[in-house]
């Protein structure tokens, strides 16, 4: 079985050089290819070089010292490049597209917009594909995580809810709208804290860890709140304190030494109808 890991980094030894570049050691896999132009400087036989491996318009092993914007095993939100007859194909970072066939589609791909998808290994055609069936990879393990234990999340699916994530590039998570104070878009990644794994497993999430909201960090989500609103909110110290905690998460007393903040910084204006920006 073949030592080498298709669509990962490998650690590989320069066995020779030649005038467009230098060979790899492959083991059982033969000598691999690092084309001159991905050579670091002052390399010669005998380092280590730390390449990712994956395969060439010719279906030959390569090696490349570009960074893929993800790897075998990684959830990524890519742009489409091109599409053809066979499916479409993802910018991922490196010369050669990531393809993504039809049957990996649950909607037609189309240039220019992007997509968050899994980056597989197919076993039967030793090829690296993507697939938006991303439920079909994320794990169905239940997560060990305690309430506030901090996890990355990427923002995956817009729901009547609020968001699906992906939690620690593994497993599935939800982010509700009346808890979300910022612009969230697809595919962006921002550290969160988790509320409860839940007995089906799924696993409830808040950007901000509860117990832990302090009037500067409010004081910030309610500037951009504002600025999301248009540079104005009717929501002001005189509202009644289960609006404020329906809309922000925070008591009526957070919330009001946050304005108090703003205001003696001179960032907001307070009105009889609201709260605008200076």
């Amino acid at each position: 079985m073949s030592h080498i890991k298709l669509g990962r980094y490998n650690q590989l030894e320069i066995v020779k050089e030649v005038d467009f570049g230098v060979y790899l050691d492959g083991d059982e896999d033969g000598e691999i290819l690092l084309p001159l132009k991905y050579v670091p400087e002052g390399s010669a036989p005998g380092d280590i070089l730390n390449v990712f491996i994956y395969l060439d318009m010719e279906e030959r092993l390569v090696a490349t010292t570009q960074q893929p914007y993800a790897q075998v095993g990684d959830f990524a939100c890519l742009e489409v490049a091109w599409v053809n007859e066979y499916g479409a194909f993802l910018d991922w970072g490196l010369m050669k597209d990531l393809f993504v066939p039809f049957r990996e589609q649950k909607v037609k791909m189309q240039k220019g917009r992007r997509y968050v998808v899994y980056v597989d290994l197919d076993e039967e055609s030793y090829r690296i594909m993507g697939s938006a069936r991303v439920e079909r990879y994320l794990s169905r393990e239940r997560a060990d995580y305690l309430p506030g234990d901090e996890v990355e999340v990427m923002v995956w699916q817009r729901t009547d809810l609020g968001y699906k994530v992906i939690v620690d590039n593994k497993f599935g998570g939800m982010l509700y709208h009346n808890e979300i104070f910022q612009q969230l878009a697809t595919g962006m990644k921002l550290p969160a804290f988790v509320k409860q794994v839940r007995p089906d497993g799924k696993i409830d999430l808040e950007l901000q860890q509860a117990g832990f909201r302090k009037v500067d960090d409010f004081a910030e989500v309610l500037l951009q709140f504002i600025k999301d609103k248009g540079g104005r909110t009717s929501i002001n110290d005189k509202t009644d304190a289960e609006t404020i905690y329906d809309t922000f998460g925070v008591s009526k007393k957070t919330f009001k030494k946050a304005v108090g903040e703003l205001y003696k910084k001179r960032l907001i204006v307070l009105e009889d109808g609201g709260i605008r920006l200076a």
